[in-house]
Order: structure tokens, then C-alpha cells, then sequence
């Protein structure tokens, strides 16, 4: 019988526990997080206010209860926590479905000033996740720059500008709801350093700017203009020419009086933040150009745009998993067909899928056949792999080793514990914001 580890639940993680027992009548599959809760950026990645990107949770808790699956949080997988080569010893093979875990950085002076933040921090924070230990970031702040041209710039403008009303049905702990609510932000400028025919938010993603109530979406026809594909996007694939086309729009309607506003920027790159007192006061950028060959030049003509907080989304990359090999370059691990690759060789027992594998590229349906492909190898390689006789439950192993894995029953109780807190606060579910809260929800059960 094969016994399978995979170390992250998020949807790479589940999407390969999937193909394994489907593939595979025998096959025993447990998929462990170092956090409590499953399910990995599609609940702590995705804002609040997408109910039906949310609503995936449904699908990989299916997957998640699968009677040859069993879920396993609060177990750290590396430094500090289960060693790669005891998780060997313990399973016939370990799927690594880690993700990026970091940022990308600008590489510019004062990116490090108190108000500059990567985005995905800010993301943490109104998500909920347990590691977020930050509050304050729109304290005091009147405008704000967001930088970067993709769904999670757009995600974090969004936020930015919604109202209470809308936030409050959703699942947003409360504590940024509140600080949000008493926020001063009117002003949002979400820049990057190319056009819109290169951007990398989706349509969809790009319409919701222009339904928030009492908010206004500000383009500039000129910047546009530079683009050549914006003046004649025929030749663009559907994504990008459906961007132009709402970009269009925007620039062709009439001015509203509202609270908000959001000015998209194109043809920016960042080349300094700057400070007053300590703090960001301003990002500086230098105007760029087309290069002809799918870049951007830089025209030494420069602009700075007033920012009291600086969000900064440039992309995401994975870190070295301990006891892998790791490709710095690309922040992956090598890998053949999801088979990790150490000097050259494969190496059977070890595989990749999600992020680690190929990068911080695709949706969430993208990991499906990314998963299967992974799978699929492992699979072919069980054969071998089984003949390795296993002679501890992999639970009890870590039980004895000190660790308190949080199982299925676990997780609920902290579904419990959210939906009790949303109904004493007037609202609907609400996220435990804290590791203290989720690990006493847990082992209340």
C-alpha cells in the first residue's frame, strides 16, 4: 500500500492528494501544513470580498475529506520542524506543494521606510493569517501608491476603497475591518512600469474597480496613448485587448462626484521612495517608453506622486525548502515532470507541484493538471518505492517526536469557533486572526 506525504494543503497540495487516490484504489495520502487551517492561499490569499473564488473551499475540503486522505496542520515541514529526511523515512514518497512564500523586491532606495509594505503583507493582515503580527498600515494614510499591474495590485486597491457595508458580510477579521472603516484613504495610484497591453490583472478583476459605489476610476488617455497596441489592439489576444477595451471606457466617461478616487498609471517605473520624517512621503518615478522589443526604456523624465503608504506588488518567489535543491535563479525546485532533480539525477520519492515546481505563474486551475503531471510520475514510480517496508504510522512518529498535528476535527472546531465569533459580532463568519486563537479553537475539540 502506498503511503504518501504532501506538505502544503493549498490547491496544488489538494489537487495532488486528488489524482493519487483517484489513479491509485491503495493509495494513502496525507497532506500536511504548518498552519492549522487548510486550504492555503485560497483562504489566506484571496480578499474577502470574492465570495465565489472563496467558495472553492467547498471543492478541496471534499478532496480534503476523502477517506484515503488525512489532513495533518500544524506541522512544519524543514528548519525548525520535521526534518525532508524523516518525512522519507516515514512515507514511500513527498510531494512538495510549498508555493512562493516570499516577495520579489524593487531594489530601490527607501523601500525598506516604515509605510512601505509588499503587498502580500497587507493581504496577510486583512486575511487574517497567523504570522500577520502588523496593524496600522493605513493609519494616517490619505494616499496611497500600489505598486505593480497584476490581480493582487488590483486586489489591495480594491480593499483600499471599499465601504464597511460591503466589507462587513464577508469573512475579514474584525480588527482590520475596524481599522479600515476608520481609515482616511482617498486616494489610490496604482502604477507600473509598462502599458496596458502588458498588464497582467484580468478583465474581470479590472471591471470590479469600476463598480465600487462612490468611487471614481481615473486614467490618463495620454499614458495610454503610448502604448501602440492600445491605439490599435486588434492584434492582441482576447485578455489584454478586453483590458483595453474597459480602459477605454473609463477614459470616455463622464466625471462623477465621489469620495474615491483610483488613478491607474502606465509607463512608470519606480526608481526611489522618498521620506518625510522617517516615513514614505512620496514614491518617485521615472517615465519609460516602449522599447520595440516587448520592454521598456527609461526617458530620464521624472514625477512624484504624494503616498502616505506604498504597497508594493511586484510578483511573488519560492525559497529554499530544507533538504532540497533549489534553482535561485528561477526560486524553484528542479525538477522532470514534477520528479526532483538533485546533481543531475532524479531522485525517486522526491516531487514537486504548485509554484515550487514552475513558478508563481497561472490561476488556481492551472495547479489541476500541474498536480496530475506530478502524480502521474510518482505513480509510475511506485513500484520501486512500495518495496520499502514502512513500519511506523507517520502520526504516531510525530506524536512521539513532541508535535500535536491538528486533524480534520480540529480544523472544524476552528470552523466553529469562526462562525460563533461572526454571530457575537452581528456578522457573518469571521477569521481568528491570531496562531493563539486558531490553536485553542482546535484543541477545544
Amino acid at each position: 500500500m502506498l503511503r504518501v506525504a504532501v506538505v502544503g494543503s493549498g490547491p496544488s497540495g489538494c489537487y495532488t492528494a486528488q489524482s493519487l487516490v483517484q489513479q491509485d484504489p491503495d493509495a494513502l495520502v496525507d497532506v500536511l501544513d504548518r498552519l492549522p487551517c487548510p486550504y492555503g492561499l485560497v483562504r489566506y490569499g484571496v480578499a474577502p470580498d470574492h465570495e465565489k473564488i472563496k467558495s472553492l473551499q467547498n471543492s478541496l475540503r471534499t478532496i480534503l475529506e476523502h477517506e484515503r486522505v488525512r489532513f495533518l496542520g500544524g506541522v512544519e515541514v524543514g528548519a525548525g520542524g520535521v526534518p525532508a529526511a524523516r518525512l522519507r523515512e516515514l512515507y514511500h514518497a513527498v510531494v512538495y506543494c510549498v508555493g512562493a512564500a516570499t516577495d520579489r523586491h524593487l531594489g530601490i532606495p527607501g523601500e525598506d521606510l516604515p509605510g512601505s509594505w509588499a503587498a502580500t503583507e497587507f493581504v496577510s493582515w486583512y486575511s487574517a493569517h497567523p504570522d500577520s503580527t502588523t496593524d496600522g498600515f493605513v493609519a494616517g494614510a490619505r494616499s496611497v501608491v500600489v505598486i505593480g499591474l497584476g490581480n493582487v495590485a488590483v486586489d489591495v486597491t480594491r480593499m483600499l476603497a471599499r465601504g464597511t457595508t460591503e466589507l462587513s458580510p464577508t469573512d475579514i477579521p474584525h480588527p482590520a475591518l475596524t481599522a479600515l472603516a476608520a481609515g482616511r484613504v482617498t486616494q489610490v495610484h496604482m502604477a507600473g512600469r509598462r502599458g496596458p497591453s502588458q498588464a497582467r490583472f484580468t478583465t474581470k478583476e479590472l471591471r470590479e474597480l469600476g463598480s465600487l459605489p462612490d468611487t471614481e476610476v481615473d486614467v490618463d488617455p495620454a499614458e495610454l496613448a503610448l502604448d501602440p497596441a492600445y491605439l490599435d489592439p486588434s492584434a492582441l489576444s482576447a485578455p489584454p485587448r478586453r483590458n483595453v477595451e474597459v480602459l477605454r471606457g473609463w477614459t470616455a466617461a463622464e466625471p462623477r462626484s465621489s469620495s474615491r478616487r483610483i488613478s491607474l498609471r502606465f509607463f512608470l517605473r519606480p526608481v526611489e521612495i522618498l521620506a518625510d520624517g522617517g516615513r514614505v512621503s512620496a514614491v518617485r518615478f521615472e517615465r519609460t517608453l516602449p522599447d520595440g522589443h516587448g520592454g521598456v526604456r527609461g526617458t530620464g523624465e521624472f514625477e512624484e506622486i504624494e503616498a502616505q503608504l506604498v504597497l508594493r506588488s511586484v510578483g511573488y518567489r519560492g525559497v529554499p525548502v530544507e533538504g532540497l535543491p533549489f534553482d535561485a535563479e528561477s526560486g524553484t525546485v528542479p525538477h522532470v515532470n514534477g520528479r526532483v532533480v538533485r546533481g543531475g539525477c532524479v531522485v525517486p520519492g522526491e516531487y514537486v507541484a504548485g509554484w515550487i515546481k514552475r513558478g508563481p505563474t497561472g490561476v488556481i486551475g492551472t495547479n489541476r493538471p500541474d498536480a496530475k503531471e506530478t502524480a502521474t510520475s510518482l505513480l509510475a514510480d511506485a513500484p520501486t518505492l512500495v518495496h520499502r517496508e514502512l513500519r511506523e504510522d507517520p502520526l504516531d512518529a510525530l506524536r512521539a517526536a513532541g508535535l500535536a498535528p491538528v486533524g480534520w476535527a480540529g480544523w472544524c472546531a476552528i470552523e466553529q469557533a469562526e462562525a460563533e465569533l461572526g454571530a457575537s459580532l452581528g456578522r457573518r463568519v469571521v477569521k481568528l486572526p491570531d496562531w493563539q486563537s486558531l490553536m485553542n479553537a482546535a484543541r477545544a475539540r
